[in-house]
């Protein structure tokens, strides 16, 4: 049997924006190898792998070097496949099991809301590799279970950072956050580093705006935002902090389709 894959750009109204991730539509189960296999082939920061499971999906997620516990702009896509291949009606509710939990996604006027889990970060020293690495000089600094994040005094040192990917791969964590309160348009801009998983820089990061999201709402008091991740291809996501969870919102657009052959 052939498996569907799409390739999907996620947090983007439009194609060539945002951040591309794989969906592929598994008509059985299939072994480790053959999911890393199919990663590496894409060679996209993330590919979902959905599974049909009882009343919802079973979703993973690979880089084309390891699986990852959340991915959002993946879960994104995987949730607009499922609705533009009519696998779930216009009011449905996506449902994914997957290493962090049950997630959920549903419609909500042209924008996908993902329920994600809340993860908050506490302060944190900083290893000198990673202040190196990034240069500047953050006015806080914390980690979370995943992922160190750095709060710079401007958007202009965000979007003008340069960072030694090569030193800070060194830093033990999956990733960096780098944000700043936005100019504009924006609430906050941010940034998402991570070279230890195979990936210099991801262009919009769902799983990051899990931490942004309580950061900026003990910051400025407020629980909805809506953030611009400042990458070269760049991307939107609404944010809303509800307890121990967060809401994030964006949109996606289908750019290819086709079969994997194996």
């Amino acid at each position: 049997m052939k498996e569907r894959i799409y390739h999907v750009d996620a947090f983007s109204e439009r194609p060539f924006a945002g951040n591309p991730a794989g969906v592929c539509l598994l008509d059985g189960p299939k072994p480790d190898g053959w999911l890393r296999g199919v990663a590496r082939e894409m060679n996209l920061s993330e590919t979902a792998f959905l599974l049909e499971e009882g009343d919802g999906y079973s979703l993973r997620w690979f880089t084309p070097a390891v699986e990852v516990e959340l991915c959002g702009h993946a879960t994104l896509a995987a949730a607009h496949i499922l609705w533009e291949t009519g696998r779930l009606p216009g009011d449905g509710t996506a449902v994914f099991r997957t290493l962090s939990g049950e997630l959920s996604a549903r419609r909500r006027g042209g924008w996908i809301v993902m329920d994600f889990p809340a993860e908050e970060d506490m302060p944190a020293d900083a290893p000198e590799m990673l202040v190196r690495a990034l240069g500047g000089d953050p006015r806080y600094t914390g980690k979370n279970r995943f992922d160190y994040i750095l709060e710079f005094g401007s958007e202009e040192e965000i979007r003008e950072m340069r960072p030694d990917y090569k030193l800070l791969g060194t830093v033990p964590c999956r990733g960096v956050i780098v944000t700043a309160a936005a100019a504009g348009e924006y609430d906050f801009v941010s940034r998402f580093f991570a070279p230890a998983v195979g990936i210099d820089e991801d262009p919009v990061t769902g799983s990051a705006h899990c931490c942004l999201g309580p950061f900026w709402n003990r910051r400025l008091g407020r629980s909805s935002f809506t953030a611009r991740q400042v990458s070269a291809r760049g991307g939107t996501v609404r944010v809303e902090v509800r307890g121990g969870r967060v809401m994030l919102g964006g949109q996606a657009v289908t750019v290819m389709e086709g079969e994997v052959s194996l």
